[in-house]
């Protein structure tokens, strides 16, 4: 088989990429005949899936870890089990254990949403990090909520004002999209009214209100065949009038302003739906623009209070209640979401120091600007500390070096007094220039060098792959704080991938399977280039005769990958 690629499941030091090329004899099937046919020599097997080519191998504090070496952010899945309950210390449990699993001990952050149990989990967490050492700033910053589940909130919120409107909006694609025959009635209705629109109607999911503008937006252009549907199926209003909603309400028959408040919130649901997609990707960094999108949106909410459109005026009042319950008290808000915006070179501190005065007002705002400058130092130098430890391992002498020194010291006369002060001055100033005064002076200059112009393409990890050598500190604290995602949909997800695979036709996978299955579509999707997955059934078979007979658990999964039949051995 050509290009195959194997994705390994440990976190230990064997698991990370080895670039050796040494032939390995296990992985290629033994010479011989079947019949008259002689077996074919398999190729060898790359040892790890081609993404750990990214990595680089680092040791710290004697454990091994992978640290991207292109500045590249990358997402994967790593686990996917199922917990025996939602309280938020199984869920710390279980999440620790997969920390251990793949030997990682190191977490700078966890974005959730604002479930009650997942501020428990974090809080329990933090406690396991302490005892493992490794809870950076006592776990200060460890919560971070999702922006998209408050983004949700706030909108559902403001979506009451004019919840008769989109009720009435809903019955109405509910009953065409019901049967066959109405959704070809209105397809004539729209033929008649020569309404031009390549989009369908589409049926929200109330609780998510993306689904909700989704639905007012196409439904906004086909206006005038609602209002003319009536004539091709006489039912039509009489089920507007007599359905019963899910809360149990009568929406009733559109009135004159539903379609005027329709097409007003669609407009200013907009921009909602725009920074929605925005904060939700995974390949692409969203945490230096946080506080910028957080700042425009109380703009913009501030600017439609003064809106002459009464029902936008409403909406605005209530979604900006919502908005200061969690946006609107320094208290509530994770540092980092301040201090990857002063990380990315466009804003630093003049931004963030402008936008807090904003936000909180001025007086407020310089006291929360004091703290965030006083908690990045602090950061700062915690980091210092870190990896000041092994920059001073790596530059300091040999004892070699040492020995010569002092064997030439000695050598030397006593009248050198002056000599030897000079040698005393020099390593003064050389422990001064690699010590704390010079690595803290990295963060000012950082600061003090000018911002960089604003422009679409500006890619902030590039930025920092650049100019690392030059901040090779504080380019570590900005790897670790640009990776925050500020969104969970990335990895909820998973779960939209879960439900794909088990299934009420497919209900008796083992766990251990759906883990397989949802990991490795994962990773493989991943790969940057197309990777050949069709494996010799002879050599699975080998492979999980061999397991067994080392005593160790086995399962084959067979997936139907389009061109290929993906025969995953996974191991556990």
């Amino acid at each position: 088989m050509e290009n195959d690629n194997r994705i390994g499941v440990g976190g230990s030091s064997d698991d990370l990429p080895n670039n050796n090329n040494d032939s390995n004899d296990n992985n290629s099937l033994d010479s011989g005949s079947v019949g008259t046919q002689p077996k074919k020599k398999r190729k060898e097997i790359a040892p790890r899936s081609k993404v750990w080519n990214h990595f680089d191998k680092v040791v710290e504090n004697g454990m091994c870890g992978a640290k991207c070496r292109n500045w590249v952010l990358h997402k994967r899945i790593l686990n996917f089990c199922p917990i025996s309950s939602h309280k938020g210390e199984q869920m710390a449990e279980a999440i620790g254990n997969c920390l251990l699993d793949w030997n990682l001990d190191n977490v700078f952050s966890v974005t959730v949403d604002n479930a009650s149990s997942n501020s428990v989990m974090i809080t329990e967490l933090s406690k396991q990090l302490d005892m493992w050492g490794t809870n950076i700033m006592e776990g200060k910053h460890l919560h971070m909520r999702c922006m998209a589940h408050i983004l949700n909130l706030i909108v559902q919120e403001g979506l009451k004002e004019i919840d008769i409107s989109v009720k009435r909006v809903r019955q109405m694609v509910r009953y065409v999209r019901s049967s066959p025959a109405r959704t070809r009635n209105f397809v004539k209705c729209c033929e008649v009214q020569k309404i031009d629109c390549s989009k369908t109607l589409s049926l929200d999911v109330p609780t998510r209100w993306n689904s909700t503008y989704l639905m007012l937006e196409a439904a906004q252009n086909f206006e005038k065949a609602f209002d003319r549907f009536n004539l091709f199926d006489e039912h039509f209003k009489t089920y507007l009038s007599t359905h019963i909603c899910e809360d149990g309400s009568i929406a009733g028959t559109l009135a004159c302003d539903d379609w005027a408040n329709v097409r007003s919130v669609v407009k200013f649901l907009e921009k909602f739906y725009e920074l929605t997609i925005k904060v939700s990707g995974s390949h692409y960094v969203t945490s230096s623009v946080h506080f910028e999108d957080i700042c425009e949106l109380d703009v913009y909410l501030k600017l439609c209070l003064t809106s002459e459109d009464l029902n936008l005026k409403n909406m605005a009042d209530g979604m900006i209640k919502k908005f200061k319950k969690y946006w609107g008290t320094p208290d509530k808000m994770n540092s980092m979401i301040y201090i990857a915006s002063v990380l990315d070179p466009r804003n630093k501190f003049v931004y963030v120091s402008f936008g807090l005065e904003e936000l909180f007002g001025e007086e407020n705002g310089k006291k929360v600007d004091k703290q965030v400058k006083a908690y990045m130092e602090t950061l700062f130098e915690d980091y210092l500390r870190k990896y000041s430890k092994e920059s001073q391992y790596q530059s300091s002498p040999s004892r070699s070096t040492l020995s010569d020194l002092s064997d030439s010291s000695s050598s030397c006369s006593q009248n050198s007094r002056t000599k030897a002060l000079r040698t005393k001055l020099h390593m003064k100033k050389q422990k001064e220039n690699s010590g704390s005064g010079a690595a803290k002076s990295e963060l000012e200059r950082y600061l003090k060098e000018d911002q960089e112009l604003e422009h679409d393409d500006f890619d902030v990890l590039s930025w920092w792959k650049v100019n690392a050598p030059r901040f090779p500190i504080l380019s570590e604290l900005a790897r670790d704080v640009l990776a925050i995602p500020i969104s969970s949909v990335a990895s909820e997800c998973a779960f939209s991938t879960g439900g794909r695979i088990l299934d009420r036709f497919r209900s008796s996978l083992t766990p251990k399977c759906v883990q397989s299955l949802v990991c490795a579509q994962d990773w493989l999707r991943k790969e940057p280039n197309s990777i050949c997955v069709e494996e010799s059934l002879e050599y699975l078979e080998k492979l999980e005769l061999e397991m067994a007979n080392s005593g160790r658990d086995s399962c084959i999964v067979d997936v139907q990958v389009q061109p290929y039949l993906l025969k995953l051995a996974h191991l556990f």
